[in-house]
């Protein structure tokens, strides 16, 4: 399975790359967890797939999903399930503590 590190993110929202960022937890961590740009669509929610499927337009697009942290898995389980059914994704390493590590806001 593809991981997208914290700079490569960084470069792929720099460049305007045409991609998905989505954050797998339910509602009331999204607003916590927030990277700019990022849609929430909770993994514990049922038809996850085909709501990713719904906002991507495409298998192809790139979606780049991410969750708390690295103790957090649901990205991680996130990534496997669209893996799995045949998209184009990548799990990103750290998720929204990462971010905020490397000095970049989280979104309010």
């Amino acid at each position: 399975m593809k991981t997208v590190t914290t700079e490569r993110l960084k470069t792929l929202k720099a460049e305007n790359k045409d991609f998905l960022l989505v954050n797998t937890l339910d509602a009331k961590h999204f607003a916590q967890t927030r990277i700019p740009d990022s849609i929430n669509i909770p993994l514990s929610q049922g038809g996850f797939t085909d709501k990713v499927l719904n906002t991507a337009g495409s298998k192809q697009k790139l979606v780049v999903v991410y969750c708390a942290s690295d103790d957090c898995d649901s990205s991680t389980k996130a990534a496997k399930e669209l893996d799995d059914a045949g998209f184009n994704v990548a799990d990103y390493e750290g998720g929204a503590a990462a971010w905020k590590a490397s000095g970049e806001p989280l979104a309010v």
